[in-house]
C-alpha cells in the first residue's frame, strides 16, 4: 500500500543544528558595525581626497584614486620606486602615471593606497584620516608637479 506522501521525493532542508534557522541579519545595514574596516578606510579616502578635489578638479579630471589591500609583490625581487611613497621599505601608495596597458588600450593616471600597511602606522582613527591626507596631498602634488604646501593652500 503506498500513499502520496512516499511516493514524492523526499526534500531535505537544511537549517542550523536546531532547525530554527537564521531569523535575520546580526546587525542592521545602519549599525556601525555592519561596515568593515575595507568600507570604513575608502570613506576615509574620499573624505581626505573631497578638499583637494574641490580645489583642484580642472586639473584632477584624468586621474583615479584607487585603494588595494597591500602593495603587489614582484616573483624576482625587483621593486619599481618611480611614484611610490614609502616609509622604510613599506610602500605605503603610488603613483601610477596614464600609458597603455597589455591590450593596446590607454589608461587614465591614478593613485593607489595601500590601506593595510596605513592602518598598521596609525594609532587612532583620527591619526589614520590625517596620515592618509597626508599621503593624498603628497601624491597629488607628485602627480601636478607642484610642492605639497600648494595643494594644501599653504
Amino acid at each position: 500500500m503506498s500513499t502520496a506522501r512516499s511516493s514524492r521525493p523526499r526534500r531535505r532542508i537544511r537549517r542550523d543544528r536546531h532547525g530554527r534557522g537564521l531569523r535575520g541579519p546580526l546587525y542592521p545595514a545602519s549599525l556601525p558595525a555592519a561596515v568593515s574596516r575595507a568600507e570604513k578606510f575608502d570613506q576615509l579616502v574620499l573624505d581626505a581626497l573631497e578638499p583637494i578635489e574641490a580645489r583642484w578638479r580642472d586639473q584632477l579630471t584624468k586621474l583615479d584614486v584607487a585603494v588595494d589591500d597591500v602593495p603587489e609583490v614582484r616573483g624576482n625581487g625587483a621593486a619599481q620606486t618611480d611614484g611610490v611613497l614609502h616609509d622604510g621599505a613599506v610602500p605605503l601608495s603610488r603613483l601610477v602615471p596614464a600609458g597603455v596597458d597589455r591590450t593596446g588600450m590607454p589608461t587614465r593616471a591614478r593613485i593607489v593606497l595601500y590601506r593595510r600597511p596605513l592602518e598598521a602606522r596609525a594609532k587612532d582613527p583620527g591619526e589614520l584620516a590625517e596620515l592618509v591626507h597626508d599621503v593624498l596631498v603628497e601624491q597629488v602634488a607628485g602627480y601636478l608637479g607642484v610642492e605639497p604646501d600648494i595643494i594644501e593652500g599653504e
